[in-house]
């Protein structure tokens, strides 16, 4: 029987007002998902002391989470897009709140992290839900660069505000409310979002690709579990070893049963384009090295010039300020002049440049000339890096298929983050234990090789940002933004009558779904634009 186009239920486009509130209600939730990788962090010595576990057994409360999120993150978009991204997005906030609140009346260890795991699996339907929402909310409309600005600073540079509430909270009050802060943000939001969200049924089909969906997560499963036992143990621990070769050996099979199923999972043609190609690649490294400021600046400012936790929220928030605003003027004014590339390849080359100055750190630097510049040439690289791309990662797919790619993004940004957590901190232990071992009857010599430590790992994480600058300049084509592509949504272009337009469409639209790689060849845009969803609805080139 001859496949059918997708139908998408016809709305009529949302008033601007209703628009931005839509914006408000979204970036609420998702600073919600990036305060609580940072906010609990903060918590960790406080939660250890309380509940009585080893330090070994710390980096479970974090691991859990990961190792849900990540693997669960494309069940999460498919599911959106199968039921309405309104029902997920609620069920996300509802459920991220329940198992905050079980994280923060945790009495013991395997409680907390149980509910650790929980916050991870419904982080995974809320945050692509956001992101597909967003996308669909701003489609077509001349305010969509802005919103995903906003958006944007907020992934990336959110996890600062973490680390100021996480230190307010556990030095005011207790390590719990790092948890229970969430009931206060999910609860409203979820509220509000009964009210003012709308639930579009994307198509009849009900079908869940099994196999992909049990290759592709327990792959990233592995994945994540390989590179976190390999960040407490070691990369030739036999554990590791086998779980990352069990990774490539899934997401392998993965591939191979997405290119032959008839409504994939994953249809490979999203990652396949190159332009959302180069922005999942950019996101991936972007928060890789992104996690070396997090990390190691952290232990820095705490241990090396006695900062407070709050104190060393603080100190991180011009890193936050300066994102915001790059964020939001690359994407309102620069964008539409100069397209993707140019803004992402200048982000990397900047974030590359901010990491370098942290190699110059030394046992007692000050912060205003060693630290501060480096966080703000890094803020304004990020504001260049993470808008755009989660911007260009959802274009051009079609509305079935928004969901997919938004949790495509999400992954990107939380392996990126994992890979680059168990990959630094490897680097950063074993230089300063060979510092160590070659150096000896210094007064300061334990501080010293820690600082070494630290520099060392801002090294390679410059070469990882560097290594982003060129995989963008290979990848994602040059290509702009044009004023149609902005203000014209597929959804609302009236369809062409002619058969063999009819006939196109149905063509493409089953080439993407069964995920092939080949795209329509856009006029003038491609990057940060819709072409081929807009010529798919029958919109004149």
């Amino acid at each position: 029987m001859p496949e059918q186009p997708i139908k998408i239920a016809a709305t009529q486009p949302d008033p601007p007002t209703r628009r931005w509130a839509v914006l408000a209600l979204l970036g609420v939730a998702q600073l919600m998902v990036v305060l609580d990788v940072t906010i609990v962090n903060v918590a960790l010595p406080s939660a250890q002391r309380t509940l009585g576990f080893s330090t070994d057994s710390r980096q479970w409360v974090v691991t859990a989470y990961a190792l849900a999120f990540g693997s669960l993150l494309l069940l999460g978009g498919k599911l959106g897009d199968l039921f309405g991204r309104k029902w997920t997005f609620v069920a996300g906030l509802i459920g991220f709140a329940g198992a905050s609140a079980l994280g923060g009346l945790a009495q013991s260890f395997g409680m907390l992290v149980a509910a650790r795991a929980l916050q991870g699996a419904f982080g995974a339907l809320l945050a692509p839900s956001a992101l597909a929402l967003l996308a669909a909310t701003f489609a077509g409309s001349p305010d969509r660069p802005k919103a995903f600005g906003i958006f944007g600073a907020i992934a990336g540079a959110g996890g600062s505000f973490g680390l100021v509430l996480g230190g307010a909270l556990t030095q005011a009050v207790s390590w719990r409310w790092c948890l229970y802060v969430n009931l206060v943000i999910a609860i409203p939001t979820a509220i509000f979002a009964l009210r003012l969200l709308k639930n579009v049924r994307l198509g009849q089909t009900r079908h869940l690709d099994l196999p992909g969906l049990l290759t592709g997560a327990v792959g990233v499963f592995a994945l994540v579990y390989g590179v976190s036992n390999a960040e407490t143990h070691s990369w030739t621990a036999t554990v590791t070893i086998v779980a990352l070769a069990a990774s490539v050996v899934l997401l392998t099979g993965f591939v191979l049963i997405e290119r032959r199923v008839s409504e994939p999972l994953l249809p490979l043609g999203i990652p396949a384009d190159r332009s959302r190609g180069g922005a999942f690649i950019a996101l991936l490294l972007a928060f890789g090295g992104l996690f070396s400021v997090f990390l190691f600046l952290t232990f820095y400012l705490q241990r090396s010039l006695d900062y407070t936790p709050l104190l060393t929220g603080v100190a991180i928030l011009p890193l936050t300020a300066v994102t915001i605003l790059s964020a939001t003027v690359a994407q309102i004014r620069l964008v539409p002049r100069t397209g993707v590339k140019p803004l992402v390849t200048l982000g990397m080359a900047l974030a590359t440049i901010g990491m370098y100055s942290f190699t110059r750190l030394g046992v007692h630097s000050a912060y205003a000339s060693h630290i501060l510049p480096g966080l703000i040439v890094t803020g304004l690289g990020l504001g260049l890096i993470v808008p755009p791309s989660l911007s260009a990662a959802t274009l051009g797919v079609q509305q079935s298929q928004v969901g997919v790619a938004a949790a495509l993004a999400n992954t990107s940004q939380q392996i990126g983050g994992s890979i680059g957590a168990a990959l630094l901190s490897t680097i950063f232990a074993s230089a300063a234990r060979d510092y160590l071992s070659s150096h000896h009857g210094t007064s300061q010599l334990a501080a010293t090789a820690t600082v070494h430590g630290y520099t060392t790992a801002f090294w390679w994480a410059a070469g990882i940002f560097a290594l982003g600058l060129i995989l963008t300049l290979i990848i994602v084509p040059t290509r702009r933004v044009t004023n149609h592509d902005q203000q014209t949504p597929d959804r609302h272009r009236r369809p062409q009558t002619s058969g063999p337009s009819d006939r196109a469409t149905t063509a493409s639209d089953r080439d993407e779904q069964r995920g092939s790689s080949r795209s329509c060849a856009p006029t003038t845009c491609g990057a940060v634009t819709e072409p081929c969803s807009a010529r798919k609805a029958g919109a004149p080139a």
